[in-house]
């Protein structure tokens, strides 16, 4: 069984694995469409969950356009008592072809939430996270950060939002968010979705020990990096071996994972899994987990298998002369969020 943590310095407790639900909702819909799960193929796994203790669950508007929201929304009510989840969703992404449909503008922070409550049938949502900062998303006007903040601040005061989050800005970006909220008592952030797995490590330069160092939590993002770490890729991104890595996905994943030492490290993820009688994704997972800083790592799946085996991972402690054998290859990218977005 998981374990309940503290969510950084919050009153908050979530589960030590988070599950990501990018996979749920209407197949061909949205940019994973081909390989989303339906609301019934979803069910056993979100029941498989909650079985195992994990009860903190991840999505977003942008996935499936909305569909996902709708799923998880519609499982969690059916599944649990609201004051047993936690429910995180984000907003930003653009949702549309309109100028006001994306960002996080004051009118689309408001509408963002009020749309995300509707899809998921909640009154409010546990954990808010914006996805980028508000001037990383692509299309969007370059909100002053105060106008955002302000906005956010509202809706915790309002009870539609709880707790507020980040993902995948620069150190200094999120630092600005956090002292700008300070001055203004505003609501600050008390998390960070951020990329971090053995083959895409820049986040520990700058935004693991800031946030490390005051009492932010980390909720690190495609710890299996995006299949590459599991082995659904064998040898280069030629050899998928998945529906979502021989699918459109494959092209995002090329972009993310750069370098010549990822397959490598991938190898010794195999490598180690063998000696300790696992699988590759609960060796990566356990190297995240392990991480003092972290958290709850965020994973997704689309067996109930696969999530026996996350949730198995759990438990897994490496020693720290495997911990340094997964690490030694690893050699230092430019950070994704100087050529364009993580």
């Amino acid at each position: 069984m998981l374990e309940a943590v503290q969510l950084g310095n919050s009153g908050l407790r979530v589960s030590e694995l988070c599950l990501g639900t990018m996979n749920f909702g209407i197949p061909g819909r949205g940019h994973q469409g081909d390989w989303t799960l339906t609301l019934e193929e979803a069910r056993p796994i979100v029941k498989a969950a909650i079985d195992h203790g994990l009860f903190y669950f991840d999505c977003a508007d942008i996935y499936g356009l909305g569909a996902s929201e709708e799923v998880v929304g519609a499982l969690l009510k059916e599944l649990l008592p609201r004051d047993e989840y936690v429910l995180a969703t984000k907003i930003a992404m653009p949702m549309g072809r309109g100028a006001n449909q994306g960002g996080l503008s004051r009118k689309h922070v408001r509408e963002g939430i009020d749309a995300c409550l509707q899809r998921t049938g909640h009154d409010y949502i546990d954990h808010l996270v914006i996805h980028r900062h508000p001037h990383g998303i692509s299309g969007s006007a370059r909100t002053p950060i105060e106008e955002t903040l302000e906005a956010l601040h509202d809706a915790v005061k309002e009870g539609k939002v709880l707790y507020l989050g980040g993902s995948s800005m620069f150190a200094w970006q999120f630092a600005e968010l956090q002292l700008t909220a300070k001055i203004n008592n505003w609501t600050p952030f008390v998390s960070m979705q951020n990329h971090h797995n053995l083959v895409y490590r820049e986040e520990e330069r700058e935004m693991n020990p800031y946030c490390a160092s005051t009492g932010v939590a980390l909720t690190p993002w495609s710890p299996l990096a995006r299949g590459i770490l599991a082995g659904s890729y064998q040898g280069g991104f030629s050899g998928g071996s998945t529906s979502r890595s021989q699918g459109q996905d494959r092209k995002r994943t090329e972009g993310l994972y750069q370098g010549d030492h990822v397959f490598p490290i991938a190898e010794r993820v195999i490598e180690t899994a063998s000696k300790y009688e696992c699988s590759p994704a609960q060796i990566a997972v356990a190297w995240l987990k392990g991480r003092p800083e972290v958290t709850s790592p965020i994973v997704g799946v689309s067996k109930v298998s696969q999530l026996e085996d996350l949730v198995a991972a759990a438990a897994i402690e490496l020693t720290a002369e495997d911990v340094a054998y997964l690490e030694e290859l690893y050699q230092p990218v430019e950070n994704l969020l100087s050529i364009g977005t993580s």
